[in-house]
């Protein structure tokens, strides 16, 4: 008598759902979407203007995507980094429009910085309300940079793999992210 094991959805890894997915397991595919749904429909609310119907069709979109692309799931990837990567080219796609914050990264790219305090840890409450009206003011890219990092908690080097950029680069415009909330808080 044989015995298989079964390890059940919900205890398996992303990545072992991610390479069932890869071979059409509908219900490995149900396991990443509740796992992540939530998560990616918070991320595109905070990034698209407080718009829930258009958060909600781009993690559907997202998740359509990602089937459609689960042949080319490169295994031991991390699945919520391609997730996000799906994600943040969709709201890259939706700010290309605005070639006035382009403009604005090519300046903040080209000031020099110091390296010294690039990650600042928000430790206060009672300041989080200002904190969310100074982010909502944020060109759209800067907003989503500090998503990535503070809100979904992505390494930089993980953030620098989904913007196409140098570590570098990333954790210079967290760095000018960060001064430019600290300035405007401080004239709340």
């Amino acid at each position: 008598m044989s015995i298989l094991l079964f390890k059940p959805h919900r205890k398996m890894t992303d990545e072992e759902l991610m390479q069932r997915v890869a071979r059409d397991s509908e219900s490995a595919f149900e396991e990443l979407y509740r796992r992540y749904a939530r998560r990616l429909q918070s991320f595109f609310f905070r990034q698209l203007g407080g718009d829930d119907e258009m958060a909600s069709d781009f993690t559907h979109d997202v998740f359509m995507r990602m089937y459609e692309a689960r042949d080319t799931y490169a295994e031991g990837s991390s699945v919520a980094t391609w997730l996000f990567t799906i994600a943040y080219n969709l709201c890259k796609n939706t700010y290309r429009h605005n070639e006035h914050v382009t403009a604005f990264l090519a300046t903040l790219d080209d000031e020099p910085f110091s390296e010294e305090d690039v990650e600042v840890r928000l430790t206060q409450e009672q300041q989080m309300d200002a904190v969310r009206k100074v982010l909502s003011a944020l060109p759209p890219p800067l907003h989503l940079l500090f998503s990535l990092h503070y809100e979904e908690g992505l390494t930089i080097p993980q953030i620098a793999q989904i913007e196409h950029l140098t570590e570098g680069t990333v954790r210079m415009r967290i760095h000018r992210t960060m001064n430019m909330i600290r300035q405007k808080l401080a004239s709340i």
